[in-house]
């Protein structure tokens, strides 16, 4: 079933972006984006390597600053020079390739440090709020671990459950199982799905063609730097408008297939995401 939590034109725009480039010095990465992503809505954002995914997550919330363009997020430009950003990061939370969990800190102590010290919580109420995501995640049991005492998986699970923990409007996944053991990669996206179930407005990029089919409202295809198709998984997945859609989901979907009107087709120079 694709799109686990239906969404509708009248939903409130969570993330509203337009016309938005990004270069790194020569190198133009994005070139023009436009892309909206509505309350409870789950977007994926699938495409070649190189071709602007993860800049684009990280322009969002001004991980990376955008040279051109407009992002909003709830209403507020974050492009704006005069935005406090950091009170708008509050309300976004973002889990990366790498865990990013704070080494000398316990799997409790990752997931309660921000919540005491930006939205200035007790430490009791931060750990009542620990525990509920914990116990979502499935890591009630780790809580005073410490990450390199953890799986991959459980790690990043908890890297969700620290982001969970400062209640966002909005998740942002960048490859969240790229750098898992095959094996892991399951427990992670089970997270993620009941997250989309729960009704978590989500823009996620992924390589994980079977999520992106069954979990999102809406399948992203991108290409060097543009916008190449989007539409509903069904659609961008299961039959692609576009030659370049086609030939790519043919590669990742079977990747042992040879089709000889590709031979002699290589993929495009691309800066990395």
């Amino acid at each position: 079933m694709s799109g686990v939590s239906p969404t509708t034109p009248t939903d409130p725009p969570v993330v509203q972006i337009s016309g938005l480039y990004k270069s790194f010095g020569t190198v133009d990465v994005l070139k023009g984006i436009d892309l909206t992503v509505r309350e409870r809505e789950v977007v994926c954002v699938i495409g070649p390597s190189g071709s602007g995914k993860s800049t684009l997550l990280r322009c969002v919330n001004l991980l990376e600053r955008p040279t051109q363009g407009v992002v909003e997020l709830l209403g507020i430009d974050v492009t704006d020079p005069d935005v406090d950003i950091d009170r708008v990061r509050t309300h976004v939370g973002m889990v990366f390739q790498s865990f990013n969990l704070f080494a000398h800190h316990t799997v409790m102590g990752n997931l309660i440090l921000a919540q005491r010290k930006v939205l200035k919580r007790s430490k009791a109420e931060a750990e009542e709020v620990a525990w509920a995501n914990l116990r979502q995640v499935g890591l009630e049991d780790r809580a005073t671990f410490y990450p390199a005492e953890l799986s991959g998986g459980q790690q990043q699970r908890a890297a969700i459950a620290r982001a969970l923990s400062m209640n966002p409007a909005l998740m942002l996944f960048d490859e969240p199982t790229s750098a898992l053991d095959p094996e892991l990669v399951g427990d992670v996206l089970a997270v993620m799905r009941d997250l989309a179930l729960g009704g978590m407005t989500m823009l996620v990029v992924t390589h994980e063609m079977a999520f992106a089919r069954d979990v999102s409202d809406r399948v992203v295809f991108m290409d060097d730097g543009v916008i190449v198709e989007e539409g509903p998984a069904a659609q961008v997945i299961g039959s692609p408008s576009t030659d370049r859609a086609r030939i790519f989901l043919k590669r990742v979907l079977d990747p042992t297939h040879i089709d000889d009107s590709e031979i002699g087709e290589t993929e495009p120079d691309e800066p990395a995401d």
